[in-house]
């Protein structure tokens, strides 16, 4: 097959700019082939390279006592005591679930499930945080189904229990909804396998399934925006296989317990590019591949389509020669492929043949290490006007406002569709702050929240990243769990215009400020830019995701309110309306400022509530709709009404952080009162728990009929 000669035309449609095509030829002293120019393209797209992002992601503090691992590798390790450490990951699948959204979602589970997997974790616990356009936009139903679907079916078939996530909807994401995958996993903390290729003359393997044509560019379409064009690039999706991938996750854990592997890499984007790449880099090693040995599903597959597809459940690994035959049988009696694709070279090379023909020969490092990197130029997000005056509302008819929103509405059409219960030790299902795992065997237990609130990050980058971060201790903190390191997924627009360049590094910013006041590290993540079409970006989404650790389950805060317990408020009374789901919901606002993240207050607050778990019969942070979505979600979940004694706007709907909402017998008031006064932590009485009405203030309304409206409005508004 004659290859396309190498235009402007084509350059362009690899995602390479003029100034790094001159780059490319300083590089290699030529011309490229069209097998070389995709793999520049595929190592040096933003999806693989981080170019627009580096500078930024450097400031973020990765380290503590307890992180094993931090970001570099496939996920990040953390120690949990006992010898054990939880791997985890988010990682962004946006463009090819816009395009595709059942198999965009199913291979974004398969990816994150792979990146824990490879470290030779068994994964416990998946979450997934979706956000999508307008519930009236003719595509958004559409996209819902087939993601729920995706994310359900791949995760249900694998075998990992979905324990929590989030979905939003926003006009912003009309064109580009955000499918963010999140896994964790166990293993034993001296048994973790990273992705470092040593030895020269090693045996480079291939594992898994077939390469077939699906997915082929993938990497530089999420590197893109979209446009009218975006039917053509179906083909750029990957399709997954569950069952195949749970054969994999067996065969590489027995694999690993072989002593047979060297380094090992998931192939994920840009295929069998990318993760020979990284191997070879992070050795200080070349590679020399011989895909005429490379397992295909289709025939005369080229050069090009194999070292670009993004053909799921594949694994490449660095083997120890002498224990080939104990590696291969293993593989055999899982039923999956392996196959001897190349070996580790000295030389600084990145060497391709297929049959007798050079493909590609390419200074290896020059594709990972020495990838482009850019300070672009950004400006500071302007500061938020005053609020000012809002629209006169009844309390009542803004938490009608607030729960027929498909934002805030009851999500159990999602999660109903997940298998929350698999491996049966899920202890907290969705649909509470955070979800739980029981650690295999042990009295420990794992919480996992992920959490952002987009539009502060609009409004006020830096205070929206602390707040994310804050959101997120607050969400294990309400279980009991005492925090213990984040994952970040990034999803902004284009990096290249200043505006959201600031937006990306005040929020950056505010994410390093948090972690490091929170003791909560990154230790892993992903960066998704590009979020636009038709120039029209995303909401900036820094989703985080966070791992918190409970030392028993009697640690545990979870129960539920009892008719005469009190609503105890901790933390200072609401106040702050910009920015909230009230304005948005209510009247179509999004004016005034994100609201100001005290991050000592946090901590301080976070620490309170820890220390009196055992007096708490159920417990939740204030966040979106403030103290009166809140009340409202604890009470309609026991099936018990709820009364507020204030009526004020401000008190109930804003959005003022630092807070949570506890159930508590009256008989433990006074303990908790003088705990608080001795802490430094407010701690007021707001409301009782009991009959069958929700009244705010002198405001009330029966409880069964506004859990009716709150049951059914996501199904109603997407028309499920």
């Amino acid at each position: 097959m004659t290859e396309p000669a190498i235009t402007p035309e084509l350059i362009a449609k690899h995602g390479i700019k003029p100034d790094e095509y001159a780059r490319i030829l300083d590089i290699i002293g030529r011309e490229p082939n069209f097998t070389e120019l995709g793999i520049f393209s595929a190592m040096w797209n933003e999806h693989c390279s981080y170019k627009s992002s580096k500078k930024w992601l450097r400031t973020l503090p990765t380290t503590g006592p307890q992180v094993i691992c931090g970001p570099g590798e496939n996920a990040g390790v953390v120690d949990i005591g006992d010898g054990q450490a939880v791997i985890f990951k988010m990682e962004s699948h946006n463009h090819p679930s816009y395009i595709e959204p059942h198999q965009g979602a199913a291979t974004g589970v398969g990816g994150i499930l792979r990146d824990v997997f490879t470290m030779g974790a068994r994964p416990i616990a998946a979450m997934n945080a979706l956000s999508f356009g307008l519930p009236s936009h003719p595509k958004t139903a559409y996209l819902v189904k087939g993601v729920v679907e995706g994310v359900g079916g791949y995760g249900n078939a694998f075998g990992v229990p979905t324990v929590g996530g989030e979905v939003r909807f926003h006009k912003s994401y009309n064109g580009n909804c955000l499918v963010n995958a999140f896994a964790a996993g166990l293993a034993d903390a001296d048994k973790i396998f990273y992705s470092v290729a040593s030895g020269v003359g090693m045996p480079v393997v291939y594992l898994g399934a077939k390469t077939g044509r699906d997915g082929v560019g993938g990497a530089t379409m999420a590197s893109a925006e979209f446009d009218d064009t975006i039917e053509e690039k179906r083909p750029t999706v990957q399709v997954g296989d569950p069952f195949t991938e749970k054969r994999l996750l067996e065969a590489c854990l027995e694999l690993m317990a072989s002593g047979a592997v060297i380094s090992i890499q998931d192939m994920g984007a840009a295929g069998l590019t990318c993760s020979a790449v990284e191997m070879g880099d992070k050795g200080g090693l070349g590679i020399k591949l011989q895909l005429a040995d490379v397992p295909q599903r289709e025939t005369n597959m080229t050069a090009y389509e194999m070292m670009l597809s993004e053909s799921q459940e594949r694994m490449l690994m660095v083997l120890k020669p002498e224990l080939e035959d104990v590696a291969r049988a293993i593989f055999a009696k899982w039923d999956l492929d392996f196959a001897i694709v190349g070996e580790t070279i000295p030389e600084d090379r990145f060497l391709i043949l297929h049959g007798n023909d050079i493909k590609a020969d390419l200074p290896l490092s020059k594709l990972s290490s020495t990838a482009p990197e850019y300070d672009r130029p950004w400006v500071e997000t302007p500061a938020a006007a005053p609020l000012g005056d809002i629209p006169a509302i009844t309390p009542l008819d803004a938490l009608r406002a607030l729960i027929s929103s498909p934002s805030y509405a009851h999500k159990a059409w999602v999660w109903e569709q997940y298998d929350s219960q698999v491996g049966a030790d899920t202890v907290i299902t969705p649909g509470l702050p955070a979800g739980v795992v029981r650690v295999h065997g042990t009295k420990k237990a794992l919480a996992f929240t992920s959490d952002v609130t987009p539009r502060y990050v609009k409004a006020n980058p830096f205070e929206g990243g602390k707040q994310a971060v804050a959101e997120a201790y607050r969400n294990l903190t309400a279980m009991g769990a005492t925090p213990l390191a984040t994952t970040d997924n990034l999803n902004f627009g284009n990096p290249e215009k200043p505006e959201i360049m600031g937006q990306l590094v005040g929020a950056i910013k505010g994410i390093g400020a948090a972690v490091a006041a929170l003791d909560m590290p990154i230790v892993s993540g992903n960066v998704s830019l590009y979020n636009e079409t038709d120039g029209s970006g995303i909401l900036p989404t820094p989703t985080i995701g966070a791992v918190g650790i409970l030392p028993t389950l009697d640690h545990l805060i979870h129960g539920a309110p009892k008719s005469g317990d009190l609503a105890v408020l901790i933390g200072p009374t609401g106040s702050h309306l910009g920015q909230s789901a009230l304005l948005a919901e209510a009247f179509g606002m999004d004016s005034g400022d994100a609201p100001p993240v005290d991050l000592a207050a946090e901590k301080r607050h976070g620490d309170f509530i820890r220390a009196q778990a055992r007096v708490l019969r159920c417990c939740s942070d204030l966040s979106d709709g403030g103290l009166a979505l809140t009340a409202f979600e604890m009470a309609e979940a026991a099936g018990l009404g709820v009364a507020l004694e204030t009526g004020d706007i401000a008190a109930l709907f804003g959005e003022d952080q630092a807070r949570y909402l506890v159930a508590i017998d009256p008989k433990t008031l006074h303990g908790l009162k003088s705990a608080g006064h001795s802490a430094g932590v407010p701690v007021t009485v707001v409301g009782r728990f009991g009959g069958d009405t929700v009244a705010l203030g002198d405001q009330s309304a029966p409880l069964k009929d506004l859990s009716q409206t709150y049951r059914t409005a996501f199904a109603t508004a997407l028309g499920l």
